[in-house]
């Protein structure tokens, strides 16, 4: 298993490229391990479904830049999702962590999401994901290439064959095929948005 962060040059580039670098990636966080299986590319003045397609607010500021750090946000009341900023230092930019596997302290896991009926259910969605290794509002803003770092984001192997289709739930741009994932039993199941939730 690698043990090599990536840099923030390697994060500075479109997102959308930034989301195919980081399928087969690890994010780490204390005792927890997940390899990353599924992801989706938002920009910002250009992309209506991203946070920054109004520009920079108190919420968004992380992603405007540099790249490589975590943009964490509150949605629906209840849960927490987590992002990587990419793009250069001002340019918004950042890809949403959607899914992934749990390679080592599964039995954290396991106590923080026990309702989870098997491994690939642990970290299978955004919210479950940042669940399982423990992400939420004093996450946001922790640089993810530094050793120092509580979270950190290491290299992985080549991801082998990358599929790609619309993003999910999102109001706006729905049809936007960012949504980008490898072969894997805990990538999320697809809905298709439509409706504006509330989010904060």
């Amino acid at each position: 298993m690698t043990s090599r962060l990536l840099t923030r040059e390697e994060l500075a580039v479109d997102p959308v490229d930034a989301a195919q670098l980081l399928l087969g990636s690890y994010l780490e966080a204390g005792d927890v391990r997940v390899r990353i299986v599924e992801v989706e590319a938002y920009r910002g003045g250009d992309d209506p479904a991203s946070h920054c397609y109004r520009g920079k607010t108190p919420r968004n500021e992380v992603m405007f830049g540099p790249a490589g750090f975590l943009y964490v946000y509150f949605v629906y009341g209840m849960h927490f999702c987590a992002n990587v900023v990419s793009l250069t230092d001002g340019v918004p930019g950042a890809v949403l962590l959607r899914a992934g596997e749990v390679v080592s302290g599964e039995d954290v896991a396991f106590s923080r999401r026990p309702a989870s009926r098997s491994a690939a259910e642990l970290a299978k969605g955004p919210a479950r994901l940042c669940k399982v290794l423990g992400l939420d509002r004093s996450s946001n803003g922790l640089d993810l290439t530094s050793a120092s770092s509580p979270v950190r984001l290491y290299a992985g192997e080549p991801a082998g064959q990358v599929f790609s289709g619309p993003r999910v739930g999102v109001a706006v741009a729905m049809d936007v095929p960012w949504r980008f994932w490898i072969d894997s039993p805990a990538v999320s199941t697809y809905k298709r948005g439509g409706k504006r939730r509330k989010s904060a």
